[in-house]
């Protein structure tokens, strides 16, 4: 009772307002000094911002972080991390003060930069700067389809809005532009986002290297813009908010003008208090500046605290009465009530995959244009599944024919942007989305890939045009290192079917997968279709790689995958014709293969028998699988050419014969 007796003249002489502001600012510069790494300055700087938007306006519920309706916060900038994870300490998540003294070390559900799946209530893993951006456009996009699909007239289930935080840094970054630019296009009304403008970078100053007009800038998108002068206004923060929100015809920008690290005598505005503590000495002196009451490291006020904790009531009563709406929405619209649940718990739909194609050796095609059509197959079973192409739709065959409105999303020359907003409508639930490109382009989505991969989401990656293949638009666009960087990838699957057959259980498996992306490499050229009557059955692709052809007691193993399989059955059947006794392997997915059993590997690759491998790019992926010393790699380690196919293929090597002569040499 005695520490409450002096309490409230502290309150009344900060306000209580104030005090939960600077409660924020002292987490994080306590935090960051313990753990002498961190950037301390953006979220002193924010604390104002984050207190109205979490205490005024964001919709959330402490207790039940997946609560479907939830407003959805995206910290952009993720290096502002300890910003996010105080005020989700403070409001009562289930995260404990022990946790933010335990910031950026081993194990902690603290991370040096916030991961989704790690701290209950980080909707998405940010960092790598514009990604944070890019996939609150995703979740805005979900939010839409979902409103458009469930909602009935006087039954709204489906209303929340998407906040995003931005740095100066996210908005340099090209995948913001090209991301903000496709929200502005959808007017996308329920976006509304902040861009910190504290004018600091590592480097120094801004103006260094960035004088965009930002107003100008996202008013050209179609944006909504506001600016607010100074970020400590809590009442201005306030009405650009209730501004945005009222504004449903397009996205919303508020600038908030703010200074790193305020409240630091000696590190406000400077790069100092970007990246690094402030400090032992500067963490006192700021601490006596801003009229803290304690010097102790991750002292609480108690007043600050319960004013914090008051978001506990306010969130089950919000989820309690959007909770009245779904269980009337549950009695007036069972059906859509029972698919809404279905998509957001993941499950699939039974029969969903009981009407694909099956392909005949007469049905030779590009593997591309058989993914087209299982793709139509499961399109008609699977309502969830949704996607688009990077302006390559006819080239990438991933148009959903007759899916009505919403099924088939446009994305422009935008590859960046594709990626991150993938990674949003996944995080946001209720869609299996998928992308497509050239695979030569996956190169511009691989900060996303590898995002989605760190976070265990699963998009679907549909990238054609697979090799040297593709012939005569040469180099610039022949793949030849894509395939190794995918698959050096934690946690990513890479899918190479070898003919349409290959295609179909490449489907399958994509979207039966849980655990991280899935890439599906397609060829432009055709291939033959592998008689299934001769050779083992496609399913065996669900191993990652399997006998497709065999010899008693073999002498050789000849494996592959896409349209390279075709090159070492040809020479299977030459080598057997020779007296010899080949092995041919289909190898569509080194992933899934390396996850088999030893017993399974073995008796696959044979140990002691001599192994070719033969794939028409660079050959790092194959070296766990083909000792040095028995064994060859027919892969490519140059840039490709200009010229048909064929020639191609000639040229480097990669032919029937060639993969013959290399096996009576190792045979």
């Amino acid at each position: 009772m005695a520490s409450r007796q002096v309490r409230p003249a502290l309150t009344e002489t900060v306000g209580l307002d104030q005090l939960c502001i600077n409660t924020v600012r002292a987490l994080a510069m306590d935090a960051v000094q313990q753990a002498e790494s961190g950037h301390p300055g953006t979220p002193m700087a924010l604390a104002p911002l984050a207190y109205v938007l979490w205490q005024r306006h964001l919709r959330y519920n402490p207790a039940n972080p997946e609560w479907l309706d939830r407003d959805r916060f995206v910290l952009s900038a993720g290096h502002a991390c300890m910003l996010l994870y105080s005020v989700l300490y403070l409001t009562g998540y289930d995260l404990t003060l022990d946790d933010i003294k335990q910031f950026r070390q081993w194990g902690s559900r603290t991370p040096g930069h916030s991961e989704h799946g790690v701290t209950p209530g980080v909707e998405a893993t940010t960092g790598p700067l514009g990604q944070g951006t890019g996939n609150a456009v995703g979740m805005a996009i979900a939010e839409a389809q979902l409103a458009a699909l469930f909602n009935r007239p006087g039954q709204t289930i489906i209303d929340h809005y998407t906040y995003f935080l931005a740095s100066d840094g996210d908005l340099m970054e090209g995948v913001s532009h090209e991301a903000c630019s496709l929200a502005g296009h959808l007017k996308l009304g329920k976006l509304i986002g902040f861009y910190d403008d504290n004018r600091i970078t590592i480097d120094g100053s801004t103006d260094l290297a960035f004088s965009d007009d930002t107003v100008k800038r996202f008013e050209a998108y179609g944006w909504h813009v506001q600016r607010v002068a100074d970020g400590n206004n809590l009442d201005a923060i306030d009405e650009a908010i209730t501004q945005a929100k009222r504004v449903r015809d397009r996205p919303s920008l508020i600038i908030v003008r703010t200074h790193i690290a305020w409240g630091s005598p000696h590190k406000q505005d400077t790069a100092e208090a970007h990246g690094a503590p402030l400090g032992v000495d500067e963490v006192k002196a700021t601490k006596q500046n801003l009229g803290w009451p304690s010097l102790e490291p991750f002292y609480v006020p108690e007043e600050a605290l319960e004013q914090w904790r008051r978001a506990k009531t306010r969130g089950a009563r919000l989820e309690a009465e959007w909770q009245k709406k779904w269980d009337a929405y549950r009695t007036t619209h069972p059906d859509q009530r029972a698919e809404l649940e279905r998509r957001i718990a993941g499950r699939l739909p039974a029969g969903w995959d009981a009407s694909l194609p099956v392909f005949g050796p007469a049905d030779a095609q590009a593997t591309r244009a058989a993914s087209g059509k299982v793709l139509n197959a499961i399109a008609a079973k699977l309502p969830e599944l949704i996607g688009g192409s990077a302006d390559l739709t006819g080239s990438n065959n991933t148009e959903i024919k007759g899916g009505g409105p919403g099924r088939n999303f446009h994305y422009g020359v935008r590859e960046h942007a594709m990626g991150a907003v993938l990674n949003g409508i996944t995080l946001h639930r209720g869609f299996i989305p998928f992308g497509g490109t050239f695979l030569i382009f996956s190169d511009y989505m691989r900060p996303s890939i590898r995002l989605a991969a760190l976070t265990h989401l699963r998009p679907i990656y549909v990238f054609t045009h697979d090799s040297i293949g593709l012939g005569e638009d040469g180099p610039t666009h022949q793949p030849v290192e894509q395939l190794a960087a995918l698959r050096a990838i934690p946690n990513m699957t890479v899918i190479r079917p070898s003919d349409p057959t290959e295609v179909v259980e490449a489907w399958r498996a994509a979207i039966s997968h849980r655990n991280g992306p899935v890439a599906l490499v397609l060829t432009r050229q055709k291939v033959a279709v592998v008689d299934r009557t001769k050779y083992a059955p496609a399913a065996g692709l669900h191993q990652g790689g399997y006998v497709l052809a065999d010899s008693p007691n073999p002498d050789i193993v000849l494996m592959a995958t896409g349209s390279e399989v075709e090159l070492i059955l040809g020479a299977y059947e030459k080598l057997k014709a020779e007296g010899r006794r080949p092995r041919a392997v289909s190898m569509p997915c080194i992933e899934y293969f390396a996850k088999q059993s030893q017993d399974y590997r073995n008796s696959v690759l044979p140990p002691g028998v001599p192994r070719i491998a033969v794939e028409a790019a660079a050959p790092q992926s194959w070296h766990r699988w083909v000792p040095e010393d028995n064994g060859v790699i027919m892969g490519i380690a140059r840039f490709g050419e200009s010229a048909p196919y064929q020639r191609i293929y000639k040229e480097f090597g990669l032919t029937v014969d060639g993969v013959v002569a290399e096996a009576r040499r190792h045979a």
